[in-house]
């Protein structure tokens, strides 16, 4: 069995886990996620906690019960606590506002880019600068932060563009006469 898979996922109070078949469901005070587990993964609640198991001792299975929990562990953090990720935007003249389910970005190009903002995703922006994207889903998260920083990736020159808010971006020496 996985290293991963052996430790239990604790359940807090007022997160509801029902599995019909390979098909789990957890609820939570901030929404609900649902995923599709792999055939060779059994889970079980035990105790108030979550147990992953793998049916054979196959490698595949091990490895999918080790994936398993670390997906189960996400989605739990989720329906409780919620995920976040934070961007910045630097450059001069270039800005983020929030409109609704739309975002509305100015990062130097012709044109205002309209970001369309995924169901299940919040996008808010405290400043002009700075976009703070929340969900349930980690993956989903992330992927639309990935999505909004690949408008205008950093650049290695002057910095300029829309980054993590963690990110550190090594600077190139400008060309010398």
């Amino acid at each position: 069995m996985s290293r991963v898979a052996k430790n239990p996922i604790a359940l807090p109070s007022g997160v509801e886990v029902s599995m019909q078949g390979q098909r789990i469901t957890i609820k939570g005070s901030k929404g609900s996620i649902g995923h599709d587990l792999h055939a060779e993964v059994e889970v079980r609640e035990e105790g108030g906690a979550l147990r992953v198991v793998a049916r054979t001792e196959s490698t595949e299975a091990r490895a999918q019960s080790g994936t398993a929990r670390a997906v189960l562990a996400n989605m739990v953090t989720g329906v409780s606590a919620g995920f976040e990720r934070k961007l910045t935007i630097l450059g001069v003249g270039y800005r983020a506002q929030a409109a609704g389910r739309t975002l509305n970005l100015s990062l130097g190009f012709s044109h205002p880019v309209e970001f369309a903002v995924p169901e299940g995703i919040e996008v808010a922006t405290p400043s002009q600068t700075e976009i703070l994207i929340r969900g349930v889903d980690k993956q989903q998260v992330g992927q639309v932060a990935a999505e909004i920083r690949s408008i205008r990736p950093p650049e290695p020159y002057k910095g300029k563009g829309v980054r993590y808010a963690d990110e550190v971006v090594r600077q190139k020496e400008a060309k010398k006469k």
